[in-house]
């Protein structure tokens, strides 16, 4: 074992790595921990507020955690999983900020209503159908519905301004939803960490994953400012480097990672900051996703709150790239390609022609077509109030499928190996909403005789709900919502 050996190594500066370190610190003060970043700065991939849309993933508005079965059919079982993953979040932020590891909850959360907005009659009659399901949920129960064009308009009136009026429409809105700035809360996360101990590494870029005979790994490491490169030895190792995560995996040699490809998006949002504008709309409104898009393409208008200014975000405006980061490389999607993997993304590409073609028509979308999007949720939209800026990179997950070989999967995935001396993460949405429960998985996973015998009495402290859930207490569920409101100056609108 090597001298300079540490603990935990977490490779990259984003809201992941944030959310184990600091879980870590919680119940082993004493670990070395060290944070490798390849940037000059933490939080700027997809974790920085710009590029991504801030929303606290709750499936309240998110119409594709609750497609339609080929028979029409609904359930609610997605849907609730993942509003029962956000709560996880809210409970640790709040005790963060109990603890004042956290600071000021407005600069991080904000209360903003999640709605839902669809026209034309079978959409419309979908939208009914799902708040029917969901309204009766104790985690739902805040939901409005209504086809009315002046309560619509009450709620938001830019949806309905100079909107047809033959025009058949429906919305839903959750008062008890947030925009969040995830990048606030990894630096802050990340700064309480250093504060306490840990070590962050910028503008440090990991190479390369080696298992040596003891069980520990050597972690390459290039410093990009060209001053040479270096090893650092750890007992574990966590991969959350987001699109960079893959290839990583991939050097690291564990088998959990064979057949795994990643396929990148990149994204696009209409931005407005004319105040005029932005004080008529205080929501996140989502609709359908086109025919086609993959589900993190789903149009929303949505208000963002970053740095204490508020904005509005339409899109997002999907595109192709091979990078797998923001500041990536173009080699990063051929040199991803392995014999292992090579077979389901060759099924995938076979297989998602009405992606490829949505793609396609995305990339050389005319500014005309990129405002008419936009005129379908805001219809009174004016082109000189809004200019495109450029989000993150995402890399949706490629795995093999006993059925058809291949598949793309729209969400996120954790891989542990070697007795649980590594985990990464890969894939998209709903992602930083639900780190606190990906990342107490981890833990839970690759330390399990710990876990059971010393951390999960501290951890349930901080997050009573994990392992037992709120949806199927109504009191549980809205004592819960209501504390965390509270605590985090949010909207506590659920009932008993």
């Amino acid at each position: 074992m090597s001298n300079n050996t540490v603990d935990v190594v977490l490779i990259g500066g984003g809201v992941m790595s944030a959310t184990l370190g600091t879980l870590i610190k919680q119940v082993e003060p004493d670990w070395s921990i060290e944070i490798i970043e390849s940037r000059l700065e933490v939080a700027t991939e997809s974790s920085n507020a710009w590029n991504n849309a801030g929303t606290g993933h709750a499936a309240l508005c998110e119409l594709n955690y609750m497609p339609e079965a080929a028979d029409g059919s609904l359930t609610a079982a997605k849907a609730i999983e993942i509003n029962e993953q956000f709560q996880l979040s809210r409970q640790w932020w709040s005790s963060l900020v109990k603890q004042g590891v956290l600071g000021t909850p407005s600069g991080f959360i904000n209360p903003t209503p999640h709605m839902t907005f669809v026209h034309g009659e079978k959409n419309v009659d979908y939208l009914r159908r799902r708040y029917e399901l969901l309204k009766p949920e104790p985690l739902f129960s805040d939901m409005e519905y209504s086809e009315d064009a002046s309560q619509i308009a009450e709620w938001t009136p830019l949806l309905i301004e100079r909107r047809s009026k033959d025009q058949v429409f429906a919305a839903t809105r959750s008062t008890s939803g947030t925009d969040v700035d995830f990048g606030e809360v990894t630096r802050q996360l990340l700064d309480h960490m250093v504060e306490n101990g840990a070590k962050l590494g910028l503008g440090q870029e990991a190479t390369k994953l080696r298992r040596l005979a003891d069980g520990t790994w050597d972690v390459d490491i290039r410093n990009r400012a060209g001053y040479g490169s270096s090893t650092l030895n750890a007992r574990f190792v966590f991969v959350g480097a987001g699109g960079g995560a893959l290839s990583l995996l991939q050097s690291s040699g564990i088998p959990e990672i064979r057949g795994f490809g990643g396929f990148p998006i990149s994204g696009k949002f209409l931005r407005c900051d004319n105040p005029e504008v932005v004080r008529d709309h205080q929501a996140k409104v989502y609709g359908k996703a086109a025919v086609g898009a993959p589900p993190m393409s789903v149009p929303h208008l949505d208000t963002r709150v970053v740095d204490g200014q508020k904005s509005l975000l339409f899109g997002p405006y999907a595109g192709f790239s091979p990078n797998f980061l923001k500041k990536g490389s173009w080699w990063d999607l051929p040199g991803s390609i392995r014999t292992h993997n090579l077979g389901p993304m060759v099924k995938v590409g076979l297989s998602e022609f009405a992606l490829e073609k949505y793609l396609l028509g995305e990339v050389f979308a005319s500014r005309e077509k990129q405002m008419a999007a936009l005129r379908e949720y805001m219809p009174s939209a004016k082109s000189e109030d809004w200019y495109m800026i450029s989000a993150g990179q995402r890399v949706q997950v490629m795995k093999k499928d006993p059925k058809k070989g291949g598949v793309l999967q729209f969400g996120t995935e954790v891989i542990t190996g070697a007795e649980g001396t590594i985990a990464g993460l890969l894939g998209a949405s709903p992602g930083a909403s639900t780190a606190v429960h990906a990342m107490l998985g981890v833990l839970e996973k690759c330390f399990p005789e710990k876990f059971e015998s010393q951390w999960k009495a501290e951890f349930t402290q901080q997050v009573p709900a994990y392992g037992v859930g709120l949806n199927h207490d109504p009191a549980a569920a809205a004592a819960s919502l209501a504390e965390t409101a509270e605590v985090l100056g949010l909207n506590a609108s659920v009932k008993v």
